[in-house]
């Protein structure tokens, strides 16, 4: 029989992660389970030691026990709990295996994250607005932290996704004014021209696949740790037609599920695009499907 480790400092992170998808303070959550802020901080620190007290949480947040203590599948039903799980993972990551469009947010430039901000205002009724800024500044921290560790990483692209990022650009609502539609292809041209450079020159660590077959419809990422691989499927996007609204992402390390989708991402990793033709054939795609400068 396979035993069973409980990481108290995971617990505390996944506490965390579902406390600000919740939009809850410390002092707010604090307050409704009756406990000190000072009480708070330590068990999102990993600092637990009662499981009554760890149901009251799970309560509170409306989260399963399960799900809190990380057995099984840890459901999550909103992009800012998700994206902060997924900053927490891989925090400590040595190799990440990404099948995200158009590409890993990782590796995306400064320019996309510059207008990130209007295209996900735009995907969303102004009175959710409250939560775009603390995902951005989550994205940020992540994205940081990957240019700061440099763990391995290998990102799966869609030929299919490009030539729609191309045609359409970084859009969160189909009813853009023509001159910001025709900046937005404008943008989404610059990304996919440094998807090319990277395809032609890669930093140490990075390499990028180009499939050319139907890919799966939601994204996922594969994150490996010393000792444990932890697989996560997100229903939420960025950049092109996002989505943070609606969807349940899935966080799990269980045997199967990460067989298969190990079993998915070789596939399509041994059939893609890579180095100097996958760079020819994106500029194919720009040539054909781009903005013209």
């Amino acid at each position: 029989m396979e035993e069973t480790h409980i990481n108290f400092q995971d617990i505390g992170a996944r506490l965390k992660a579902h406390r600000l998808g919740r939009n809850l303070s410390p002092e707010d959550l604090a307050a409704r389970l009756n406990i000190s802020r000072a009480a708070l901080y330590r068990a999102e620190k990993g600092e637990i030691t009662k499981i009554d007290m760890l149901s009251a949480i799970a309560n509170e947040l409306h989260v399963s026990l399960p799900s809190l203590l990380g057995v099984g599948i840890e459901y999550v039903d909103n992009a800012l709990s998700f994206f902060e799980r997924m900053r927490q993972i891989e925090e400590d990551c040595d190799q990440i295996i990404g099948l995200f469009s158009p590409i890993s947010y990782l590796v995306t430039t400064d320019r996309y994250d510059a207008v990130l901000k209007d295209v996900l205002s735009e995907s969303v009724p102004a009175s959710e607005h409250q939560d775009i800024a603390k995902i951005l500044e989550i994205l940020r921290k992540r994205k940081q932290r990957f240019a700061q560790r440099r763990p391995l990483l290998a990102s799966i692209i869609s030929d299919a996704d490009i030539r729609k990022f191309l045609r359409e650009g970084l859009e969160g609502s189909p009813e853009l004014a023509p001159d910001i539609r025709e900046q937005r292809r404008k943008m989404a041209l610059a990304e996919v021209r440094h998807i090319v450079e990277m395809l032609r020159a890669p930093d140490i660590g990075i390499q990028i696949g180009v499939a050319r077959e139907p890919i799966p419809s939601t994204s996922f990422q594969i994150m490996r740790q010393a000792g444990r691989s932890i697989l996560t499927i997100s229903p939420f996007r960025l950049g092109h037609n996002p989505n943070i609204r609606i969807g349940v992402g899935l966080i799990t390390s269980a045997p199967e599920a990460l067989e298969l989708h190990e079993g998915i991402a070789e596939r399509l990793w041994n059939s893609s695009l890579k180095g100097r033709e996958a760079a020819e054939h994106v500029e194919d795609l720009i040539a054909r499907e781009g903005v013209k400068a």
